[in-house]
């Protein structure tokens, strides 16, 4: 059997990546369309495009293809497609209020305006391998749509309707008040401004909104498990489409689409320092593109957390917790151990022979004992 290698020099970056097209090839099957990856595989199409920092859909489709499936990947190659474009506009503020809802939920009431909107997720089914997926073909999916929409009564279906807030109702009863630090509400673009410590909120959030989702959880789960100091509950988990403005020129606010996201408000109790204050709710605050129930609540959880006075947690440590989760950044400094360190590594093992040397000429020869194997000083 033979192998083939990429080899260095002039070529090296040619012959690797038509190396990493035969990989993708060399099946010679029917490649995957665009479209089959953006209808279908809907949730790694969101993460790659939080974490490369775009909403476009067809881009994160194309850089899931190019990348085979690795999101890691997919969402480097995104943000640095997204670096290279020209920035007309900065949008208006959206307002989570007018949000289109396809999910919306509480664990901390029973009865929310607008009720208990399910949605689509996973949360309440079994997590069972479907094997029919494996011969699933196109008559199999025209039946289902099919059959889904003969469940569907146009009778009954009620008019698009915004919902209140859950927690509104902590803000009737004067429950949700602020818990006394000094906000700093400095309006950073990450993208154009180094961030520096101690970050403002708007920095944070941004970072957080990039970050990548399991760099999150373990952060948020190490939080709850004790290593800090919030365990929130969820007060509201919304998805759905909210529009997006835009100001034109002439300071006219036009609306340019919607965009899907997934809004977390996280619930947490502010448990007072002296037994006379008085104790109140904050909210821990998460937004990400697309529906990621998982990375917006670890967000709303490390948002409160980094905002505790308590700094011995990891999870309440900005600089800790917005660099560890920068999946671009902690990908490209990992992989970067791949790149030659002959000189350094050689500089240490020089080191480290040469200590070795000298122990050995320190020790009498009647104390050296014959069953000891002395490791050869030559160079490897």
């Amino acid at each position: 059997m033979g192998y083939i290698a990429v080899k260095g020099g002039t070529d090296a970056i040619h012959n690797a990546r038509e190396l990493v097209e035969f990989y993708r090839l060399k099946k010679a099957v029917k490649p995957i369309e665009i479209e089959q990856i953006r209808s279908q595989l809907r949730l790694s199409i969101d993460k790659v495009m939080g974490e490369g920092g775009i909403y476009a859909t067809e881009y994160a489709a194309l850089a899931i293809k190019q990348m085979e499936g690795d999101v890691f990947e997919a969402a480097f190659v995104l943000r640095a497609f997204r670096a290279t474009l020209q920035r007309k506009f900065y949008s208006e503020t959206i307002n989570t209020r007018e949000m289109f809802v396809k999910r919306k939920i509480s664990a901390s009431f029973r009865e929310i305006p607008g009720g208990q909107i399910l949605g689509p997720t996973r949360d309440y089914i079994q997590r069972m391998l479907d094997t029919a997926k494996a011969i699933e073909t196109k008559e199999d999916v025209e039946t289902f749509l099919a059959g889904f929409a003969a469940h569907i009564d146009p009778a009954k279906l009620a008019d698009i309707a915004h919902f209140d807030k859950v927690i509104d109702l902590l803000k009737k009863e004067g429950l949700l008040q602020p818990v006394g630090n000094d906000e700093d509400t400095t309006l950073k673009d990450i993208t154009r401004e180094a961030i520096k410590f101690p970050a403002p909120r708007s920095a944070r959030l941004q970072m957080l909104a990039r970050a990548e989702t399991g760099g999150l959880m373990a952060l948020g789960y190490s939080s709850m498990r004790g290593f800090g100091s919030v365990h929130p509950t969820v007060g509201e988990l919304r998805y759905g489409a909210v529009p997006v403005r835009v100001k034109d020129r002439l300071g006219r606010v036009r609306y340019i689409g919607s965009i899907e996201v997934t809004e977390a408000e996280m619930i947490s109790e502010y448990k007072a320092k002296s037994k006379k204050a008085i104790p109140y709710y904050s909210i821990g605050y998460g937004l990400c593109f697309g529906q990621n129930d998982t990375k917006a609540i670890c967000m709303g959880i490390l948002d409160r957390a980094m905002r505790s006075p308590e700094g011995n947690s990891p999870s309440n440590d900005q600089e800790f917790v917005l660099y560890h989760t920068e999946g671009i950044e902690s990908m490209g400094f990992t992989n970067h151990l791949k790149l030659p360190h002959y000189v350094t590594f050689q500089s240490g093992l020089n080191n480290v022979r040469a200590a070795i040397e000298r122990n050995a000429a320190a020790v009498p020869p009647s104390t050296i004992n014959p069953s000891v194997i002395i490791p050869s000083l030559q160079p490897v």
